[in-house]
């Protein structure tokens, strides 16, 4: 994904253009694509703001969001498990290929962390 434009260009094309200068104008004169000036003076118009919209994916709308509860009960169970034993797991009784790195992030956002014992070995807790 690309890099928004700061606010401040965003104003500084969409005043020219209200001014009364074409949008093609406009951006050649703050050195953006005529596209992103158009683009910018719709978004002033239908929404009254030139803030960027968010970027990526909605939070919760990903592969393994239904499988959660399932996760969190066999980490619960088993704390001792390894993301590639989570991961083979999903895989032979749900049909989900996910990779480990991915069950990480979500049992981190799920409240899990990784912490050693006395002894130097991995405890998984909440």
């Amino acid at each position: 994904m690309g890099k928004s434009s700061s606010v401040d260009l965003r104003v500084r094309i969409v005043g020219e253009i209200e001014r009364g200068q074409s949008c093609r104008a406009a951006a050649r004169r703050f050195g953006v694509s005529a596209a992103t000036a158009v683009r910018l003076a719709q978004r002033k118009a239908q929404t009254g703001s030139l803030s960027p919209a968010r970027q990526g994916r909605p939070a919760g709308s990903g592969l393994l969001n239904a499988h959660v509860d399932t996760l969190v009960g066999w980490v619960d169970a088993d704390g001792d498990i390894t993301m590639p034993e989570l991961a083979a797991r999903l895989l032979a009784e749900r049909g989900v290929k996910a990779h480990p790195a991915s069950l990480s992030r979500l049992l981190i956002r799920h409240g899990f962390t990784v912490k050693k014992n006395a002894a130097g070995e991995r405890n998984r807790s909440r």
